[in-house]
């Protein structure tokens, strides 16, 4: 076996070695310049502002709807519980108890059967934060009117701002 002279090994190893240095340095270079351009950056901010733009206006009216749903589903609570009431009192709250006779016992001595822990829970706010509307006798052809006044609190209105009643659940 012929062995090459020893410093010709060392010569072989020295350039391997710089040849694997070649390659670490490359890969550093090409490693510190793969990053995102500005441009690349602002390309992508102006597409998801597009997709935003167009995707916001859906989730906004599903948002309202669900509002609306939520306050038709309160009023119909509500409704159990008056007529609840008026079974075991046989007649509704007046306008002056309200709601909070389903909560709390009104101070009337005519309302002899009402429920020990009330007909409901809690009084619930409506999906805007108002108070649940309540009169007795009702106005709008029912015996009674429960209602909120929408997202502006106030009478009429249109869409998220339309009143919500017991007489136009159905």
């Amino acid at each position: 076996m012929i062995r090459p002279p020893s410093h010709a090994v060392a010569t072989h190893m020295d350039h391997a070695f710089c040849r694997r240095e070649v390659i670490r340095r490359r890969t550093a270079r090409s490693a510190a310049q793969s990053g995102f351009t500005l441009i690349e950056i602002m390309v992508v901010v102006v597409i998801i502002g597009i997709l935003a733009a167009i995707v916001a206006p859906r989730i906004m009216g599903r948002i309202d709807d669900a509002q609306i749903a939520k306050a038709r589903q309160d009023i119909r609570v509500y409704e159990t519980a008056l007529n609840l009431f008026r079974m075991d009192n046989y007649k509704y709250p007046s306008t002056d108890q309200g709601l909070q006779s389903l909560v709390q016992q009104p101070a009337d001595p005519s309302i002899r059967n009402w429920k020990q822990g009330g007909y409901v829970d809690s009084l619930k706010k409506d999906p805007w934060g108002y108070d649940y509307q309540y009169i007795y006798p009702g106005t709008h052809g029912t015996e009674y009117d429960l209602f909120t006044l929408g997202a502006d609190n106030q009478p009429g209105g249109e869409g998220i701002n339309a009143d919500i009643g017991n007489w136009s659940l159905n």
